[in-house]
């Protein structure tokens, strides 16, 4: 029977579990604590919360949080990073540390929308351009089909236009000779 501390620790973990965008898993083993203290601070700044978790009740936190996928990224003393807003302030945040970082710190893999990606994923992750330039790019792929497909509904009706005025100022015409005719005459 679980004690009510560890009970509550498993219901924080959830929470932040289910919160989270992104949760990026660590081995921080051979990390002095300076040098912990400094990768806490790197990731507050970036609005990410990292914890060292224990792997049982982080284990029954993500099968409570409907993220049993969570569980890859647990194996030895773990930490985990939670970030609940933008994926990529995150993503930045790590591999700004990662240049510097000392060599027994290492990012096992994370989890993003319903899968655990691998942590060569994670570097690949920040040469995307940002949010706004790809849906700038979506628009304008879209664009240009859709501006190809009004001129081609145009095309027909333009040219039936254009001959509806040719034909208009043949009558005119017509009709201006025969009332000339009848003058005439």
């Amino acid at each position: 029977m679980p004690t009510p501390k560890k009970e509550q620790m498993v219901e924080e973990l959830r929470d932040r579990i289910a919160r989270s965008t992104i949760a990026v898993g660590a081995d921080y083993r051979g990390l002095t604590v300076p040098e912990m203290d400094q990768l806490r601070r790197k990731m507050r700044n970036a609005g990410v919360e990292f914890r060292v978790v224990k792997n049982t009740l982080t284990r029954l936190a993500a099968e409570r949080a409907d993220r049993p996928i969570l569980n890859e990224l647990i194996d030895g003393p773990t930490a985990l990073a939670f970030g609940y807003g933008d994926i990529m302030e995150v993503v930045r945040a790590f591999n700004e540390y990662l240049l510097t970082a000392p060599a027994s710190f290492s990012v096992r893999g994370f989890y993003l929308e319903g899968q655990v990606l691998p942590a060569r994923e994670l570097a690949e992750l920040v040469k995307l351009p940002p949010k706004e330039v790809l849906l700038a790019r979506v628009a304008g792929q879209l664009q240009s089909p859709l501006a190809t497909l009004a001129g081609l509904l145009e095309a027909p009706l333009s040219t039936f236009l254009g001959l509806m005025q040719a034909t208009q100022q043949e009558l005119v015409g017509l009709l201006e000779t025969r009332a000339r005719q009848m003058e005439a005459a």
